[in-house]
């Protein structure tokens, strides 16, 4: 196996872990590296193979989800009861059926469309002007939300605003965009916290990205071979590991500086992306 074409896999995991928890599109930020430097479907067996390796990778960060809140999703399944402070009382309880709700909107668009966002979506000029999009949705979000969140803890969140939140996660569909980006501004506008809405993102987070690789890998599993294996698998590890670096950070940060900033910065960026391709 070529050194170079490692590496370029291992970058690749990197910017996914890093960005994934951020609100500034981490596809998106694939995309771009990949289309603009590295070109990871000449080495992976063509563009196919390379939209499917995004995706999978993925599920790294999300690995790195499930051991950081792992207490959490024992808690969903029904495998360990919550333990509250001496003193503290339970104002809710989020349930596996909240998820089911959130992801349902999404699930459904994206077995529908999926052809669709692979064969047009998945190129740097439409990540561009998802990331303007993206970046206004977060602007209006932080400039409209409650001053006083309806919902200050995950636990607090009510169906209605579950289905809200997934409807909103349809608009992630569209790469460049941001699952949490999505979703975090939808909370915040549906009234939740941004801590909140950062966490229901996450938890949700698990299932449809799960089920989003199964679907492209089944569905694209004739373009692969078994050189293209390594690959995924130092793309994943990378992935998983630059995830659990960030998603700790990312999460106080939220909670601090709001989407403001990174909506700026994906306005930056697009509009770098657009001076560069000219």
């Amino acid at each position: 196996m070529d050194f170079l074409m490692f590496l370029k896999t291992i970058i690749l995991g990197m910017v996914e872990g890093l960005t994934e928890f951020a609100p500034v599109s981490s596809t998106g930020h694939m995309i771009i590296v990949d289309d603009l430097w590295l070109q990871s479907k000449e080495f992976l067996g063509g563009q196919y193979v390379a939209n499917t390796f995004k995706v999978v990778i993925q599920l790294g960060s999300i690995l790195a989800v499930v051991v950081v809140m792992k207490d959490r999703f024992l808690d969903l399944l029904g495998l360990k009861k919550r333990s509250f402070k001496i003193g503290q009382k339970s104002t809710g309880h989020l349930r596996l059926t909240h998820i089911i709700v959130g992801i349902l909107p999404a699930g459904i668009l994206g077995v529908l469309f999926e052809d669709i966002i692979d064969e047009v979506l998945f190129g740097y000029q439409y990540v561009v002007y998802a990331l303007i999009a993206g970046a206004i949705l977060m602007i209006f979000a932080d400039k409209f939300r409650a001053k006083r969140p309806a919902a200050e803890t995950v636990d607090q969140i009510t169906y209605k605003q579950a289905l809200l939140i997934g409807l909103f996660q349809c608009l992630s569909l569209w790469p460049g965009f941001s699952r949490s980006g999505a979703t975090i501004s939808g909370g915040v506008l549906m009234g939740l916290s941004h801590r909140a809405a950062a966490d229901f993102t996450f938890i949700m987070a698990v299932p449809i990205m799960a089920g989003a690789s199964l679907i492209s890998l089944v569905k694209n599993w004739q373009y692969f071979s078994i050189d293209a294996l390594p690959f995924f698998i130092a793309g994943f590890i990378s992935a998983f590991i630059f995830a659990l670096i960030s998603i700790r950070f990312f999460l106080k940060l939220i909670h601090r500086i709001k989407l403001v900033p990174f909506a700026i910065y994906r306005i930056i960026l697009a509009v770098l992306l657009l001076l560069l391709v000219k």
